[in-house]
């Protein structure tokens, strides 16, 4: 369509008006009060962790719309994705004051789905991951999914038995809060001449393997590169991989609770390892 752009990334499907030839205006009359002023604020928050990753350069936010400087595209190789996880390992080192604080300029909670469907992001800031993860993402989901009639009552008791298991800490590895993406599939990394450049946040304070576990989740470009990259900057236990599912709980719920067909499956095989 001349004159207009389609985005369906992470954040949701978007139609705007483009001002001119380098811009990107996301736009959405169905989007709540100040939905905007989130991603952009997620965006500053991002952008301003010391030699992290590349992040959309923000021109203006209004309350129906976001203007972004418009980017250009290449395909990425192997290169270019070491570079990335090592850059988004730097700004997950740029921390958090908490787990679920939300990004520096925004209060109360966030959103996270499409535009048309957006969910509650809980970001009330705790000192322990696992009692984050287990309040403010699995259970609330969980609730979601339930009220759908997605789950029976002995598949309910399966992932509260995981949310106990993480309200008493048993998987905290006593990382600091890290600052994270928060909705980093492969489709919110743009790839440009100039290397990665994160794009629809739900940024906020969290735990660094819950980006790569959502990358692992939905594939990304020369993944073991990325690894590799990131692995070179900060060095993670020998235990992640085992927890990588377990933080992949969370955005297969959502996606059960918006899109269903197998997610409610496979969410469930992966809280039975954890139970």
């Amino acid at each position: 369509m001349s004159g207009w752009q389609v985005c369906g990334c992470g954040g949701g499907l978007f139609v705007g008006e483009q001002p001119s030839s380098t811009v990107f205006r996301k736009g959405s009359r169905s989007a709540p009060e100040g939905y905007f002023r989130w991603e952009a604020a997620g965006l500053a928050w991002l952008a301003d962790a010391p030699g992290g990753a590349a992040v959309v350069e923000v021109l203006e936010v209004a309350e129906q719309h976001l203007d972004l400087v418009k980017l250009s595209f290449a395909n990425p190789d192997p290169a270019m994705a070491e570079a990335f996880g090592a850059a988004l390992a730097r700004t997950h080192d740029a921390g958090a004051p908490a787990f679920g604080s939300p990004p520096a300029g925004w209060e109360g909670d966030g959103f996270l789905g499409p535009a048309t469907q957006l969910l509650p992001l809980g970001l009330t800031p705790e000192e322990s991951w696992g009692s984050f993860f287990a309040e403010q993402r699995i259970l609330p989901m969980l609730a979601a999914a339930v009220d759908l009639g997605l789950f029976h009552r002995s598949d309910r008791v399966v992932f509260e038995r995981v949310a106990r298991r993480l309200q008493d800490g048993e998987f905290d590895d006593g990382s600091a809060p890290a600052r994270i993406h928060g909705d980093l599939w492969s489709g919110n990394i743009a790839w440009t001449p100039g290397g990665a450049v994160l794009i629809d946040p739900a940024a906020h304070g969290g735990h660094r393997e819950t980006d790569l576990a959502m990358l692992a989740l939905f594939g990304c470009p020369h993944w073991d590169f990325v690894v590799g990259g990131y692995l070179g900057q900060h060095r993670l236990d020998g235990q992640w991989p085992e927890r990588v599912a377990l933080h992949q709980l969370h955005p297969l719920l959502v996606h059960a609770v918006l899109f269903g067909s197998d997610y409610p499956r496979r969410a469930l095989d992966l809280a039975r390892r954890y139970r």
